[in-house]
């Protein structure tokens, strides 16, 4: 199958599908190797670049920071502050890395539509997976923390343990935490890049440099807000299991 990783601005070959790069047999299955694979090494490259570069610049820390070191001190700075905000003491110093990982590569990814590739979180497949891996750190920390009678009472709350009525109800409503935090995340980032389809695919002679308002809108300022309503929904589901 053929398809561009960049997506063209160009009104005959605009193009925000998911297309198979090259297929491999394994166990039998033919596996595909898609954009959103290719997407997503290249986000992880970036991070994993800058993270070397970091890493050796504070090594070599001035007590006077200049800019690059600057930029790397705010960012730590303003994730452990939101994170330990949010989790409290307690928790956070223990999510602050991972929490801060997923931001990271969310936002990135977010955003890569401003250089011309197809965001990673556009595919279901990513945020399911982010998703995922929350849903077993929520229930982990769970089973780590609390007992089976807290456990047992918050799934019956707000009726008495013995009464568990709402357990079914809250039964679902632990199961849809992963659909629902992998649908928002790319049901937005979905929409602006279909829209961005729609702009350059209907209006393409008239798509001149006043595009780049909206990919400000789309892909940085929506893109920003669904990073941090992802990891804020993380934290807040995670730290609900940490007695007080």
């Amino acid at each position: 199958m053929e398809g561009a990783i960049l997506m063209s601005a160009s009104a005959d070959n605009v193009d925000f599908m998911i297309h198979g790069i090259f297929s491999y047999e394994l166990f039998g299955h033919t596996v595909w190797i898609t954009t959103s694979h290719v997407c997503i090494l290249i986000v992880m490259l970036v991070i994993l670049l800058f993270a070397i570069v970091a890493n050796r610049k504070l090594k070599h820390a001035t007590e006077i920071p200049d800019g690059f070191q600057n930029v790397v001190e705010l960012i730590v700075e303003k994730l452990d502050g939101v994170v330990m905000g949010t989790m409290g003491p307690k928790a956070g110093p223990k999510f602050v890395n991972y929490i801060s990982t997923i931001f990271i590569f969310i936002l990135m990814s977010n955003i890569s539509g401003l250089f011309g590739l197809r965001p990673p979180t556009a595919d279901y497949g990513t945020t399911l997976a982010l998703a995922l891996i929350t849903f077993v750190l929520i229930h982990y920390t769970q089973f780590k923390n609390l007992s089976p009678k807290q456990i047992w009472k918050d799934m019956c709350s707000p009726l008495p343990p013995w009464l568990p009525i709402w357990f079914p109800i809250n039964l679902i409503s632990e199961i849809a935490v992963p659909i629902s935090l992998s649908l928002r995340l790319f049901a937005n980032v979905l929409s602006g890049t279909v829209m961005m389809a729609l702009v350059y695919g209907l209006l393409s002679k008239i798509a001149i440099i006043w595009p780049a308002a909206l990919h400000i809108y789309f892909d940085l300022f929506s893109g920003a807000i669904q990073t941090y309503v992802f990891c804020m929904l993380t934290m807040t589901y995670i730290s609900q299991n940490y007695e007080d």
